[in-house]
């Protein structure tokens, strides 16, 4: 019996704006296909959902939200979406980049473990692209290795894209073995080797859930293992909500890691969100640590997932300072001597500022006024007594001058 002919591919869409060549993946809810866009002349990604899911409003409405702000992403380690839509069949589409390379996931199975100077500059680089997402309001939902594309870019080699950001809950899914999908108040998916405890109990997510999938990725990256020892997807669940991950000193017999790597990815992996690194930002900060061989992660004051302060200036009240902070000094943070790789890229040293020194406009003080002194009474006769001398003086003259 003839395999039966995927129905888009030599089809155009869009009324031509683009041709449909080959499929390149695909999933239970959908395929994604290479695509020429002629009028631009170039490569793109098409991912196109299954029509059945139009029946589903909640999805359609969710899709279209995430959708419209995974568009505005414009982080370079996160995916570009250049278009998204609805079909004429009533199929959801997204139009993206198309990456040529391999996923992280086909990277570690082919290659092996990575080196931290290799591993750890990839994950850096999605937490930046993740901080992103996280303060646009979107969490990814099913962060794993298949979701992180390992593409050359300008020369550049193992340059990460971010994908499918917090479109998890409606795109096609590219399982794994063994994995699953969890259903609760409506569609949640999630593939339980990376799935957060709180994700694996049905919770609300919020950024700590992609922060503990980051760690995990990062622990399977380094080691070509999982931090748990499980034989079925329900096993995984329940360990990632019951069971201390295995250090991973102890994963790889022979393999040292640096102590601090471990302190990192413990705090990542700690059941409750609430006791994990407050952003993805400050768990690129301490990635960034470990990498350039520090003994312990500096205080973390700042960075994209800190809201934006203004500056005093004149036009912006500045609260009256203590003696204290008058003198207190700006300290940096002395650059780490040596280490165990060049610090990823966007990798700045972080500045321990003091206490605020106000600044804006300073009034001048008015110079004090020194009362003067009382005149004596022989001073005030002496004047007197001249002004009269004057006067009769005066008065001689004008008569002779008239006789």
């Amino acid at each position: 019996m003839a395999r039966q002919q995927d129905p888009f591919i030599g089809r155009d869409i869009l009324n031509g704006q683009f041709q449909i060549l080959q499929k390149i993946g695909s999933g239970g809810m959908g395929a994604v296909y290479k695509a020429l866009q002629p009028a631009m002349n170039r490569m793109v990604a098409v991912k196109i959902l299954h029509p059945k899911l139009a029946g589903r409003k909640d999805l359609v409405s969710r899709f279209r939200r995430e959708a419209r702000a995974m568009s505005h992403l414009t982080h370079p380690n996160t995916v570009k979406v250049y278009l998204y839509g609805e079909l004429e069949d009533g199929s959801l589409y997204i139009v993206m980049e198309f990456l040529e390379g391999k996923n992280l996931n086909q990277t570690v199975r082919s290659e092996g473990a990575m080196p931290l100077e290799r591993g750890l500059p990839i994950l850096i680089q999605c937490c930046h692209a993740l901080e992103e997402a996280h303060r646009a309001g979107i969490i990814h939902r099913d962060l794993k290795p298949e979701n992180i594309f390992l593409s050359h870019q300008g020369g550049m080699k193992d340059f990460p894209k971010v994908l499918d950001f917090g479109l998890a809950k409606v795109s096609e899914r590219e399982l794994r073995p063994g994995s699953i999908i969890l259903t609760q108040e409506g569609m949640v998916f999630g593939t339980p080797e990376f799935m957060s405890p709180e994700q694996a109990q049905g919770k609300t997510l919020t950024a700590g859930s992609d922060i503990y999938s980051l760690a995990v990725i990062l622990y399977e990256v380094l080691t070509a293992k999982l931090p748990f020892d499980a034989k079925n997807p329900m096993e995984f669940i329940q360990l990632h909500v019951t069971a201390k991950p295995k250090p991973i000193s102890e994963r790889v017999p022979g393999k040292a890691f640096p102590p601090l790597l471990w302190t990192v990815l413990e705090k990542a992996l700690a059941k409750k969100s609430e006791d994990r690194q407050a952003s993805a930002a400050e768990l690129a900060h301490a990635l960034t640590a470990v990498l350039q061989g520090l003994p312990e992660v500096p205080p973390f004051h700042g960075g994209p997932g800190t809201p934006i302060q203004r500056l005093p200036s004149e036009n912006v009240p500045t609260p009256a300072a203590s003696p204290a902070q008058l003198v207190a000094p700006v300290v940096a943070q002395p650059a780490p001597a040596g280490g165990m790789g060049a610090p990823p890229p966007g990798y700045a040293p972080q500045a321990v500022p003091g206490p605020t020194i106000p600044s804006g406009p300073r009034s001048s003080p008015l110079p004090r006024r020194t009362p003067a002194a009382k005149p004596s009474a022989g001073l005030l006769v002496g004047v007197a007594v001249a002004f009269l001398l004057v006067g009769a003086l005066l008065a001689a003259l004008v008569l002779k001058v008239l006789m």
